[in-house]
């Protein structure tokens, strides 16, 4: 089959590991099934494996792409919940648990293997492109906004970082569920990208804001973060689901205890808030916003776009 693998492993040069071509195709151990992708997204996860984060040599090759839509070999289109774990609990805190492409091949490819329970049905009401958004950017940022930062409607949402992924998807999902949104980014065009989607108010990175929020959806990290904690109201809380401009920011901690905010990490989602998610979407018709589409031989292109920052919403592979 064809397929996307990561061959080697480079932290400044991530794309000289890129390999387009023929893999074999997965045999799934029992309790497994293939599916046929139609419909696969990019995430920074994929750059983070090709820079060798989380993943060492040994592995590779490794099929790339934690996030797809495709249809069962008997024809029945399915979305794919991409975190593997023990089906008891949380999945999301079990300690052996890993995405699609950290020890299993991703769907960067013809077929993927996948456990049975990780197959969902794929709603009329969402494209193959749509659905293959949901798994992991849009997944996270509902984790982020509704289980970990426990949100309601009317209250007030920083999202640091316009543009990537996971902050498009914040701003989207927020809107459609009532939040008051603030947004930020060091570039003019992605905050009048970000005011077009609904933004209540856009503001350069670092800037002072006209009213401080309840809750910081935080991706950026260290470049951010005492923005961050400046931003939030007495008692309000930052979730935090990346770092992509460092890990270490100073902490502040007399700010913290002193206005008694809160900091919590989130990672990935359930299975069952893929679920939720999806209701979410059919219930108020909020839909990913896709960047483009991009055919899998020509996907070197999209990684390009993505490491250089140029994508605003999420950038969609399709065999």
């Amino acid at each position: 089959m064809f397929a996307i693998t990561a061959t080697s492993l480079d932290a400044a040069e991530p794309l000289r590991g890129l390999t387009l071509g023929d893999h074999p195709d997965p045999t799934p151990p029992p309790g497994w099934v293939v599916i046929r992708v139609t419909a696969a997204s990019l995430n920074h996860h994929d750059l983070w494996t090709l820079k060798g984060v989380g993943i060492t040599a040994d592995r590779l090759p490794i099929v790339l792409g934690c996030d797809a839509a495709g249809e069962t070999l008997d024809g029945d289109p399915v979305l794919l919940h991409s975190v593997i774990a023990s089906p008891e609990g949380d999945e999301t805190l079990d300690p052996d648990r890993s995405l699609l492409s950290e020890i299993h091949d991703g769907t960067f490819a013809d077929l993927v293997a996948v456990p049975e329970r990780n197959v969902l049905p794929r709603r009329p009401g969402l494209s193959a492109e749509q659905a293959a958004c949901l798994p992991t950017a849009w997944l996270t940022a509902y984790r982020m906004l509704f289980t970990r930062g426990d949100l309601r409607p009317g209250d007030r949402v920083l999202i640091q970082g316009a543009g990537g992924g996971v902050a498009t998807a914040c701003l989207l999902l927020a809107r459609a569920a009532g939040l008051h949104v603030t947004v930020t980014s060091r570039d003019e065009e992605r905050l009048a990208q970000a005011a077009a989607l609904g933004a209540h108010v856009t503001a350069k990175s670092g800037e002072r804001l006209p009213a401080r929020v309840d809750a910081v959806m935080e991706t950026v990290g260290e470049a951010t973060w005492a923005h961050s904690l400046r931003a939030l109201e007495p008692g309000g809380v930052i979730v935090v689901a990346g770092s992509t401009s460092g890990p270490n920011p100073p902490a502040d901690l007399q700010r913290v205890f002193f206005k008694q905010l809160r900091v919590i990490g989130s990672t990935m989602g359930t299975r069952g808030e893929l679920i939720r998610l999806v209701r979410f979407c059919e219930a108020t018709g909020v839909r990913p916003l896709i960047d483009d589409v991009v055919p899998m031989a020509d996907a070197r292109s999209a990684f390009a776009r993505l490491l250089a920052g140029e994508v605003f919403g999420k950038l969609v592979l399709r065999p």
